[in-house]
């Protein structure tokens, strides 16, 4: 197949253009050469910028498009409608943050979807989930029957911008006492970025539309189990404290970002965000490999960066010295 990547050049749109290469597609991809512009230098590279210069796909053909950086339904429709009439299947990569309602676990693609409040609003950072759901519906209107919407969950791994899954690795391998939030046995979910972008080629091949829930399983992977296989897969001596919710909260601990996959359990409205259900996605062939090989590769992505990275997520070490002090003076441990 002929497959386009609006983009190609961060993070999961760099893991499509490996998996469609390995798969035997042709590849082009089409951005504005800001991001790593050196990489892939045998595959076909199309200039220009979604909101405003589309240029450079017009009068092309291919057999699938794929857009893993849409954010504004504006901007998604003049893609998709521009691609529309030379373009077999199109695929959208959208959120499970397009869900109103994240209080009950298990959420399927039926849960109705946020709304913009501020109608014409394209302010992403405010907004984020009501616009993904939009655009979900102007690139269904622009090729109807003929897209594909995959909600994903946090996605992690290797060249994750972000950082919030890479702290975890990075954390336990270096040492000593790791503050662990909150219950041991709470489910956790993500997906690896190689899993994601396989199945995603996978479900071009195929043909599948629809709107799909593209995230771990919602009942496999705790928070202990995360950090202990953090803990064996880099062989050090990480000593789990655990510090219960109510503590962190009060202590002003941030969740999410300073305590990546943090949530803290009295935050009602969140208490389904993590407990997604992605079984339409497994039963359309979407698989996981072990949580070990997740861990691994990220670790070692990590340990390739420069020593100066600064890091977008994470507690830093004298915060999180601050609280197990705190912890502990409380304890008496």
């Amino acid at each position: 197949m002929k497959v386009l990547i609006l983009g190609g050049t961060v993070f999961l749109g760099r893991h499509l253009v490996e998996a469609a290469l390995a798969r035997g597609h042709e590849v082009t991809i089409f951005n504005r050469g800001q991001h790593s512009p050196e990489l892939y230098p045998n595959v076909e590279k199309l200039r220009g910028d979604r909101d405003g210069d589309l240029t450079a796909l017009e009068g092309r053909r291919w057999d699938a498009a794929i857009d893993p950086s849409g954010y504004v339904p504006r901007i998604v429709g003049a893609s998709a409608r521009l691609l529309a009439p030379n373009v077999g299947h199109y695929t959208f990569i959208s959120s499970l943050s397009v869900y109103g309602d994240t209080r009950t676990p298990g959420m399927e693609e039926s849960t109705p979807a946020a709304e913009l409040t501020e109608p014409g609003s394209e302010e992403v950072q405010k907004h984020y989930g009501p616009l993904k759901a939009l655009s979900e519906r102007a690139a269904e209107e622009a090729m109807p029957g003929r897209t594909l919407s995959i909600r994903a969950g946090l996605i992690v791994g290797r060249h994750d911008p972000t950082d919030r899954f890479t702290y975890w690795p990075r954390r336990v391998a270096r040492g000593g006492d790791v503050l662990a939030p909150g219950r041991p046995d709470r489910y956790v979910q993500f997906i690896d970025v190689r899993d994601l972008a396989e199945w995603n080629i996978l479900a071009v091949e195929r043909g599948v539309t629809g709107v799909f829930n593209a995230t771990g399983r919602h009942d496999t992977t705790t928070v202990a189990g995360l950090l202990q296989t953090c803990k064996d897969v880099s062989g050090g001596d990480a000593r789990f404290v655990w510090v219960p919710d109510e503590f962190l909260e009060v202590q002003g601990a941030g969740p999410w970002m300073e305590l990546p996959l943090w949530i803290p359990e009295t935050n009602a409205e969140m208490a389904g965000f993590l407990r997604v259900s992605s079984d339409k996605a497994i039963a359309a062939g979407l698989t996981f490999r072990p949580l070990a090989d997740t861990v691994q590769d990220t670790l070692d992505w990590d340990r390739s960066r420069p020593a100066d990275t600064e890091y977008r997520a994470g507690m830093k070490p004298e915060r999180e010295a601050e609280l197990l002090a705190a912890w502990r003076a409380r304890t008496g441990a």
